[in-house]
């Protein structure tokens, strides 16, 4: 690769990461402004049930990756190989599975709230407010699905920019309206939800705008061009790594939730809490990372460029390894920040926050590099590696943390660190055994 088509591939990368990292924002920050302002406006059990509703959250995000990432992937080869027609089709599929599944969660909540925040929380002094929030989150789910969509496609169709933008506005919307909902108007922990869900109403609209008249030139459009509903196999089946470790993540949150709040009880749950919102930060430049690494990866694949997607895997990890490292250099040296931003009070509960999320800053650094090798093999191909990898990235904690609840809940924080040492030596072995080389597999690209 010559000078030239090096800068011009880094400046692309950092465009797209920019564009990905804000992304993420949306679903991150989101979770984090609601529960510092809930953490400060309300209680500390208020960041609980925030974090307690973070099982259905997750499984919309789930979903959501599906179809928006399994599809963006496929437009993104598709773009590569200039097939036009099938990326519009891919598209308007998967803006039509999200709103449809939206809609489903929506009756979900009309129907069901109750009945699934007594399964979310049997703690009495959590379950109202776990209730609140969720109504909220579930009628407005088409807004979390379409948000996610649209910014995946619009950022895979070249308006990588715009997208920022509509994050960059949904998140401004959310803080300003968290403070009026729940200061001014007295809304309580329910006002938070629906600041969130506004500001992704306002998002989409921003980015709506990427189909106005004037763009007609885009590749993608709202309107399907050709293909069949095969295309949905390839959709999920790109897709599906990526669920199945969203869909192990949810049930890992689900069943976190559950051994903490049973071994360390109320005050425990709300330190898991601030530390889960230490994982939104690191997930932050992981996802948004991935998703570069994903949208652009796919079309240096299309266009069978093996220089360009050396270098953008290579770029992708220096910059995770570099953002991990600084984060848990801050953690390290300034824990109480952390723990007072979401309104610890108290000598000893401050300490414990302080323990349990050095521990939390070293535990997810291996976390991030597991879920980037994930990505590598799914772009490279290696398929049921990936699915491995998805399967077993969430999964061998929860054995993990059950253990230590039960026999040694004083070590329940370490759960995350040991279940992840582990899982990186399994993935060695497997990977060694199966005798697979990334090297070669780029090589015949």
């Amino acid at each position: 690769m010559n000078t030239n088509n090096r800068k011009e591939l880094n400046s692309l990368f950092w465009r797209y990461l920019s564009s990905s990292i804000l992304i993420t924002l949306s679903g991150a920050l989101g979770v984090i402004v609601d529960s510092v302002i809930v953490g400060n406006l309300i209680s500390g059990d208020g960041v609980s049930a925030i974090n307690l509703n973070s099982t259905i959250i997750q499984l919309l995000l789930t979903i959501s990756l599906i179809i928006a990432s399994g599809g963006g992937m496929l437009v993104g080869y598709a773009l590569g190989r200039k097939e036009h027609d099938r990326a519009r089709y891919i598209f308007t599929q998967s803006m039509l599975g999200s709103l449809g599944v939206g809609v489903i969660f929506t009756l979900v909540g009309l129907l069901f709230t109750e009945q699934v925040a007594s399964f979310l929380c049997d703690n009495p002094a959590l379950h109202d407010m776990v209730a609140d929030y969720l109504r909220v989150v579930l009628l407005g789910a088409p807004a979390y699905m379409l948000m996610w969509g649209v910014s995946t496609m619009i950022s895979v169709d070249g308006s990588p920019r715009l997208a920022s933008l509509a994050i960059v506005i949904d998140n401004v919307v959310n803080l300003i309206l968290d403070v009026v909902l729940i200061k001014f108007l007295g809304m309580g922990i329910e006002g938070s939800s629906l600041a969130t869900v506004i500001g992704h109403i306002v998002g989409i609209l921003v980015m709506l705008l990427h189909f106005l008249p004037s763009n007609r030139s885009r590749v993608l459009s709202l309107l399907s061009q050709g293909g069949s509903l095969s295309q949905w196999r390839d959709i999920i089946s790109q897709g599906a790594p990526l669920a199945v470790a969203s869909v192990c993540l949810t049930l890992l949150l689900f069943t976190s939730n559950k051994m903490v709040l049973t071994a360390v009880g109320r005050e425990g749950i709300f330190v898991f809490s601030v530390c889960m919102n230490l994982l939104q930060v690191y997930n932050l430049f992981l996802a948004g990372t991935c998703r570069s690494l994903q949208t652009l990866g796919a079309v240096l694949i299309g266009e069978r460029n093996s220089d360009g997607v050396r270098f953008v895997f290579a770029k992708s990890l220096r910059f995770i390894t570099v953002a991990m490292i600084a984060t848990c250099a801050y953690v390290w040296v300034f824990p109480s920040s952390i723990a007072t931003l979401f309104g610890a009070e108290g000598a000893d509960i401050i300490a414990e926050c302080n323990y349990a999320l050095r521990i939390f800053a070293v535990s997810f650094i291996p976390f991030c590099y597991i879920y980037f090798v994930m990505i590598v093999f799914k772009l490279l191909a290696f398929n049921r590696m990936s699915l491995f990898v998805s399967l077993i990235l969430s999964l061998t904690v929860i054995p993990v943390i059950s253990i230590m609840a039960h026999y040694a809940p004083e070590y329940i924080w370490y759960s995350y660190l040991i279940a992840y040492i582990l899982e990186m030596i399994a993935i060695g072995i497997v990977y060694k055994v199966g005798r697979m080389d990334v090297r070669a597999k780029m090589a015949t690209l």
